[in-house]
């Protein structure tokens, strides 16, 4: 590896890895088994489910604190809440001690998830990983106090590690400028600031540009079949109107297919806005898009302690029927998340100092049972590869949340093993092939009802034969002319296209200047010179500044 350990590679399914120092985007590529193309080539919509295939590395690039507890134990009692990834970079701003400092986020990027990861996520069987990615990984403003720019060379990292071993990447957008849904994983826990509030449109502005960056860069010849699929907004909420999340939707779509052409770049996805319904025949003739769902049992009934088998009801009908119907209706659909999580039991699951319902609103026992993993039962852990399976089998094309949890610095173990992939399939309660997975719902008395026959339309997965018409994006116009909870959108701030262009650093070996389209010069989003704007990430209920800042 880059830091000179070494590992043995261990693949049963007929996997393996390629590697070429002195041309390392040329010739072959590595194949994560035998039922899937090396990834060299074109993945092959409709005909190979991403079924038990993606496990996404949250939270490498992205941090969250149940995932990465440590990080966030060291500062807590401290002069200020350590909530999420901005006051964590405060906290660690402000420690001028030794081993203090905004750099530790980067220790944490070398080591949390390294190349032993992805040859261990394809000797798994596993053939995709979605990776969330911030948008500081580019650049960010000065008030911001993320760490600028130092992710983008782990993201290059994972992008060379993929290709060694086969694996395909989900690229997911997962925070958005001012926050698109209030949550600790888009960067600031608090309130939502995309599409709502005096600054919603200007973080729209904001958000389209990063949108638009990363679109260019994965577009390129070296980088396209490695990352085939890009979910544009990780679980933006619709609050207030899930009509302006589709005018942003259907803009990013254009300017995505502006810059690729139509049958080029990624798969775009877009995830349901927690609107499952909202989607059925969204778009009709559209390139090559695809709905996200993210299914968790823990956030739709009330928790209780039965035992994990007793709760497939839910996946092997709901989520089956979702997912089939989905694809006669709309077209291409994956579970961009789901757990093994049968309750909120766990470490900050509900973020830091959050109310765990197990213990608290319903009453249903102690967490003790449930995070002590290594005291469980064969019959439990049986129990829970149940449930794994059937949400497996019944969501078909799925991602899971997530490879590995860290562990806890107080506890010295994973003390929220349910999220754990990596745990799991070393103690026994994932199954060992993904492909066991299949056909689980029915042998639980759960036959899937009106299954989708893997048929697609040409334009649904090669872009071609489809053609929008003008009354399916008629009422779509950019930028919104109102915000529910702001009247006319016009009055409020905007940012300029009149700044630089971000020069995006290659994989070492690439080809490529980092952009794909040389025609797509328009300057990036900036604040306009003057202008008194409010705080972008706390500007519901706040004043509209004077005149000058807005697009009138």
């Amino acid at each position: 590896m880059d830091n000179g350990d070494k590992f043995v590679y261990s693949n049963s399914f007929g996997g393996y890895w390629y590697h070429d120092p002195e041309n390392p985007f040329s010739g072959g590529a590595g194949r994560a088994n035998s039922w899937t193309p090396p990834v060299n080539e074109s993945w092959p919509w409709g005909k190979q489910n991403i079924n038990g295939c993606v496990v996404p590395l949250t939270r490498w690039l992205v941090l969250e604190p149940f995932i990465s507890p440590a990080l966030f134990e060291k500062y807590q009692g401290g002069d200020f809440p350590v909530v999420d990834e901005w006051t964590l970079s405060q906290a660690m701003t402000l420690d001028k001690s030794a081993g203090g400092g905004l750099s530790q986020i980067e220790d944490h990027y070398k080591t949390f998830i390294t190349e032993k990861d992805f040859a261990e996520i394809a000797g798994a069987g596993l053939t995709w990983v979605r990776l969330p990615v911030p948008f500081w990984a580019i650049n960010k403003l000065p008030e911001e106090p993320f760490l600028e720019g130092v992710a983008w060379t782990y993201f290059l990292k994972a992008i060379g590690w993929a290709r060694k071993y086969g694996l395909r990447i989900n690229l997911d957008l997962h925070t958005i400028p001012g926050s698109q849904n209030g949550w600790n994983h888009s960067g600031k826990l608090g309130t939502m600031n995309w599409l709502q509030g005096v600054m919603g449109v200007a973080n729209a502005q904001r958000a389209m540009d990063y949108i638009r960056f990363y679109a260019e860069f994965i577009s390129q010849p070296d980088v396209t079949n490695i990352v085939p699929m890009f979910g544009v907004v990780n679980e933006p909420r619709n609050l207030l109107d899930i009509h302006n999340i589709k005018r942003f939707y259907y803009q990013l779509y254009t300017t995505l297919r502006g810059i690729t052409g139509i049958g080029k770049g990624p798969v775009i996805s877009f995830h349901t806005a927690f609107s499952d319904n909202a989607f059925g025949n969204w778009l009709p003739q559209a390139d090559r898009i695809m709905v996200d769902k993210h299914p968790y049992i823990i956030f739709s009934r009330p928790p209780s302690n039965n035992a994990p088998e007793t709760y497939v009801d839910e996946p092997c009908s709901s989520w089956g029927n979702w997912a089939n119907a989905t694809s006669r209706d709309f077209g291409m659909n994956s579970a961009g998340e789901f757990s093994a999580a049968i309750n909120d039991c766990g470490l900050w699951v509900n973020s830091v100092g959050g109310d765990i319902n197990y213990e608290n609103s319903f009453g249903a026992g102690s967490c003790d049972e449930w995070n002590n993993w290594d005291t469980w039962t064969d019959a439990r852990k049986a129990g829970l590869k149940t449930f794994a399976s059937a949400s497996m089998d019944s969501l078909q094309n799925w991602f899971f949340w997530t490879w590995r949890i860290g562990e806890s610095s107080a506890a010295g173990k994973v003390v929220t093993p349910f999220w754990s992939y990596k745990l799991g399939l070393e103690n026994g309660w994932m199954p060992k092939d993904p492909r066991e997975a299949s056909g689980t719902c029915e042998s639980l008395g759960y036959p899937q009802q009106q299954p989708f026959d893997g048929n697609y339309e040409s334009w649904q997965t090669s872009g071609q034969g489809g053609t929008l018409t003008p009354t399916t994006t008629e009422d779509y116009s950019w930028p919104p002319p109102t915000l529910v909870d702001q009247g006319d959108a016009a009055a409020l701030p905007v940012y300029t296209p009149t700044g630089e262009l971000p020069k995006l650093a290659m994989p070492t070996g690439a080809s490529g200047s980092g952009w794909f389209n040389a025609q797509d010069t328009r300057p990036a989003y900036v604040p306009i010179e003057g202008c008194n704007y409010p705080d972008p990430w706390n500007a519901n209920g706040v004043a509209i500044p004077a005149s000058g800042c807005s697009a009138a």
